[in-house]
């Protein structure tokens, strides 16, 4: 299959494309970096690089994907993150393109209580950061191509995910860093933000694998959740990474990594995508960790 995947060089990104091309998928990728940069916020360079490329089925990534920061400039994170959809989506449409795997987020869901929880794809959207707001209208948009164009789009919902090579502005790496740089200077304290938050958290290498087989075997016009089905706390993945030093750690809560908004639970339901795909999560929340927590020790090593 020749597919297109935006956002090529991401964390995601960086996972799947050699992830598809492992499976024979002849790909091309379409990022802002690289010697022919494609920045998704135009249409007329996005439609023409589609065009050109013909893919079969194309995987959009491209966004910027920290909740937080997106309280500071809204304004570009739905720029991105929607109007980059709307072009993309278009262009597929122009393209002839296949499918369409839209990535979106979990946190379209917004402020959810215990009640609510597993989410599914039934769940409202009612986001509540500007983030989430972005996402909510790309996975409108990626419906409204199916409903009113006939193109097949697959609405994607991911959880939170982690893995090596993620930006040390998340919550697992960042804490890997610490940990990491704790180690060499002989540090005590490492800094986390609020404890007793929930979240779902699945590798990225189960992810991309999910992602592929949406775009086999998914029912266009569908949105899914891509999730493990479980709830770990920010506490439980500290305590869980620093068993995994031999050096005398403790955790400090620091108000600067304290969200104004922040979600206290966030878990899915993955029952939709198994039963579509046959996927389930098959990597350990502590091999994760432990792959996480080893790269972030590379990089001091190297420094």
């Amino acid at each position: 299959m020749r597919v297109a995947v935006t956002g090529s060089s991401g964390f995601v990104g960086s996972h799947l494309v050699p992830y598809l091309r492992s499976h024979g998928d002849d790909v091309v990728t379409i990022d802002r970096t690289g010697t022919s940069p494609v920045d998704v916020t135009d249409a007329a360079e996005v439609r023409q690089v589609l065009r050109s490329a013909r893919p079969d089925a194309v995987y959009h990534l491209a966004a910027l994907s920290h909740i937080g920061e997106s309280w500071d400039a809204p304004e570009t994170v739905f720029r991105i993150n929607a109007v980059g959809a709307l072009n993309v989506l278009r262009a597929c449409i122009d393209a002839g393109v296949e499918r369409v795997l839209v990535a979106g987020s979990a946190d379209v869901y917004g402020a959810v209580g215990p009640e609510d929880l597993p989410l599914t794809e039934e769940s409202p959207i009612r986001p509540v950061t500007p983030y989430g707001a972005s996402k909510a209208a790309a996975d409108v948009l990626a419906l409204q191509t199916y409903l009113g164009d006939g193109l097949g789009t697959l609405r994607v919902r991911a959880f939170n995910h982690t893995g090596p090579g993620q930006g040390v502005s998340m919550l697992v790496p960042g804490l890997a860093q610490r940990i990491a740089d704790a180690e060499r200077t002989g540090g005590s304290k490492i800094k986390v933000g609020h404890l007793d938050v929930v979240r779902d958290l699945s590798d990225v290498r189960d992810v991309v694998r999910a992602y592929r087989l949406l775009v086999e075997l998914g029912t266009p016009g569908e949105a899914y959740n891509v999730c493990s089905g479980r709830g770990v706390s920010v506490q439980e993945v500290a305590d869980a990474m620093l068993a995994m030093s031999d050096a005398p750690l403790e955790l400090v809560v620091d108000p600067e990594l304290v969200r104004t908004v922040d979600v206290p639970m966030l878990v899915g339901s993955p029952a939709r995508l198994c039963a579509a795909t046959g996927w389930e999560p098959v990597i350990p929340l502590d091999e994760t960790l432990r792959d996480v927590l080893a790269s972030a020790r590379a990089r001091v090593a190297d420094a």
